[in-house]
């Protein structure tokens, strides 16, 4: 959302972070010396001199890094996390739903799945030096906003965050915000990838991240995407005509100068920003790709479901089905109540190596 700064905004701000764990006016930075994470640090100035600025999780530890009982927006999540990224499950829940609207990795959530720093510079999502994790989805909520981590490692995790919001009115009919992850590995022969399905309600579709691993040699991004809109059958209403088409690229990402290398981009609403190692039709390649739908949102009544092609070639000149490693985040905006999301897979499933 952007604001008219020219008028006076009607809105309180407040912000969540281990100095403030509550968020509460007039409450960051008074955590007790004795209780603090830093408190070794600052053993020589007290109380009010970064006492307590991270969080360790503990192996197998659910930390709830904020719980805010009132109405509002969330609109800005900064975070760094050690550890690796997939062992840190981030779950969101709204006006005391059971069901999280948001389940993912932690990584793959600000479009970092393959457990490596790349800088992203998008408008909803920038991942800076030297792994700065940053949204800005407006994440409305109109009585409560909890979010949680789950340390699904064997070791301790260590978490530096700060979760910006706005205290405002919230009208009834707004949209909530979602994301759910999946992975599949290796995709079966001649099935696609689906990146979304099960979405009951009025909503509409705001973005897509991809973690693609390759494991042909050829160009392995011949295949559409398709949004099946509100009881569409066989056939979707938006079907895309190749996978670097969807994302705003053209000829295989391709360096339309050498021809011989893939060429990295990262833009406001589009980007390329992993490509793992840089050899051009080369296999056991990781790519990363995002596509913000900000101005071109997928708007859907009841359903919605969405499907991504995973196509080579063989000789002949004939499509290849590929079997990949192909894990997805889908964001999207919806009307409450959530639908349960499928199961996440337990930490091996979801460990990149």
């Amino acid at each position: 959302m952007f604001f008219d700064f020219t008028r006076p905004l009607n809105l309180r701000t407040r912000s969540i972070s281990p100095e403030n764990l509550t968020g509460e006016k007039g409450k960051g930075g008074a955590t007790p010396l004795e209780q603090g994470s830093a408190k070794r640090a600052a053993r020589d100035l007290g109380t009010g001199w970064k006492v307590n600025p991270y969080v360790v999780l503990a192996p197998g530890e659910t930390f709830t890094m904020a719980d805010i009982h009132d109405q509002g927006v969330i609109r800005h999540i900064w975070c760094t996390v050690t550890q690796k990224w997939r062992n840190g499950i981030l779950r969101m829940y709204w006006d005391d739903q059971e069901t999280p609207s948001v389940e993912c990795p932690i990584g793959d959530f600000f479009c970092m799945g393959w457990q490596q720093y790349m800088q992203i510079n998008s408008l909803p999502v920038c991942v800076n030096p030297g792994s700065g994790l940053n949204c800005y989805w407006d994440m409305p909520f109109r009585s409560r906003a909890r979010i949680t981590l789950e340390n699904r490692g064997e070791e301790p995790m260590t978490i530096y965050y700060q979760i910006d919001y706005t205290l405002q009115s919230v009208p009834e009919d707004c949209a909530y915000f979602h994301a759910q992850f999946r992975r599949v590995n290796p995709l079966p022969y001649k099935e696609n990838v689906v990146i979304l399905d099960g979405v009951q309600g009025r909503g509409h579709y705001v973005g897509t991240y991809l973690a693609w691993g390759v494991n042909n040699n050829g160009w392995w991004g011949e295949g559409e995407i398709k949004f099946f809109i509100d009881d569409d059958g066989e056939y979707p209403t938006i079907c895309g005509t190749g996978t670097e088409d969807y994302f705003c690229g053209s000829y295989d990402f391709e360096d339309p100068v050498s021809h011989d290398h893939y060429l990295p981009f990262s833009s406001p609403y589009t980007g390329l920003q992993v490509v793992e190692p840089n050899r051009l039709y080369g296999s056991q390649m990781r790519f990363g790709m995002y596509r913000w739908h900000l101005n071109d949102p997928v708007c859907f009544e009841h359903d919605l479901k969405v499907t991504i092609q995973a196509l080579g070639w063989r000789e002949g000149g004939r499509y290849l089905p590929l079997q990949d490693d192909i894990s997805s985040v889908a964001f999207w905006y919806q009307l409450l109540p959530t639908g349960k999301f499928p199961p996440l897979g337990d930490k091996d499933f979801l460990e990149v190596i």
